[in-house]
């Protein structure tokens, strides 16, 4: 493990430069004192490295010092080619770079290391999109890309979820986010965090003011609240229904993010009772997607809204079609 963690620590120095003594101790989860330790241990084995002390001090290297690293374990050598969201290199006009780079690596690996590499790459591969997610619409993340490395701002022009006009915004980027094989583009508007949909973005215009990103607050911060945001948004309505057993495992994926509390699937009658939870009464209408293999038991006024929906389909469906249609 020590040896691991002074290799970390070379490397840490060689790409960043200076760094703090904490900093490298909050990275690697060790104390202050064991990373000087290490500094040391690097020192006396020929490893120009030296500590300042003070406000603005760190550990460095000597200026121009480089090493060619290549101590990968096999592990590490494995964990290179098992590549999450591959479409994402895709979107990002990278995928002749990766090929590129892991080409680099392979060359760069210990040699017994290198059929473990190549098996690993043909034998695992990560599907990031969900099952039966449709059709994605095409998305351009140029200009984006382009605002979030130069640290420029944005200036969009968005159409949110069921609207018709688009909105003009000027954002702050921190990044880009995919999930589920969905863009997401993470900035603040007017110092406050929001997720705009890359797919919404009509059209993005870089502009000459520097980026004004809130103080020490970086991406995965940033992202970390809005995903807590979406998926912890409180619910206006508690709604029990009764599943029939040999539906509930189709229930249970399709409403996963209403869901309140798992289930108690013990026992052996054809129901199972499950909770979840609504913003509204008219947001539960999907509920009759599972026709009579779902009942909802309350709230009353949801019961009635999913019966008034029933009665307009079957009206509409009773309804002779004229022969000219």
């Amino acid at each position: 493990m020590k040896s691991d963690r002074l290799l970390s620590i070379l490397l840490l120095l060689q790409t960043r430069g200076r760094v703090p003594a904490h900093e490298l101790a909050d990275r690697l989860e060790v104390s202050v004192r064991t990373i000087y330790r290490d500094v040391e241990a690097l020192s006396a084995s020929g490893v120009p490295v030296y500590a300042e002390r003070g406000r603005h001090g760190g550990i460095e290297l000597l200026a121009g010092f480089r090493t060619d690293v290549t101590g990968l374990t096999a592990d590490e050598s494995r964990a290179l080619f098992i590549l999450a969201a591959q479409g994402a290199h895709a979107a990002l006009g990278l995928d002749a770079a990766l090929g590129s780079a892991l080409r680099k690596v392979m060359a760069a690996l210990p040699a017994p290391y290198r059929p473990a590499a190549e098996v690993t790459s043909r034998r695992i591969l990560v599907d990031a999109t969900r099952w039966k997610g449709g059709p994605l619409k095409a998305v351009d993340l140029d200009v984006l890309q382009d605002a979030v490395f130069a640290d420029r701002r944005l200036r969009l022009r968005y159409r949110h979820s069921g609207e018709q006009d688009l909105r003009t915004y000027t954002v702050d980027p921190y990044g880009l986010v995919s999930k589920a094989g969905v863009w997401y583009l993470v900035a603040d508007r007017r110092t406050k965090p929001q997720l705009f949909r890359a797919d919404r973005v009509r059209s993005a215009t870089v502009l000459e003011e520097p980026v004004r990103r809130r103080a020490g607050v970086e991406l995965a911060d940033v992202w970390e609240v809005l995903r807590r945001q979406v998926e912890e948004r409180p619910g206006g309505l508690d709604v029990t229904v009764r599943v029939r057993r040999d539906r509930l495992d189709m229930f249970l994926r399709l409403t996963a993010a209403h869901l309140t509390e798992l289930p108690d699937t013990e026992g052996e009658g054809e129901w199972v009772t499950v909770k979840l939870s609504y913003g509204f009464v008219r947001e539960a209408r999907p509920l009759l997607q599972f026709a009579d293999n779902v009942e909802v038991l309350s709230p009353p006024e949801l019961r009635a809204e999913l019966a008034a929906a029933a009665a307009s389909v079957t009206d509409l469906y009773q309804r002779v079609v004229p022969a000219d249609s």
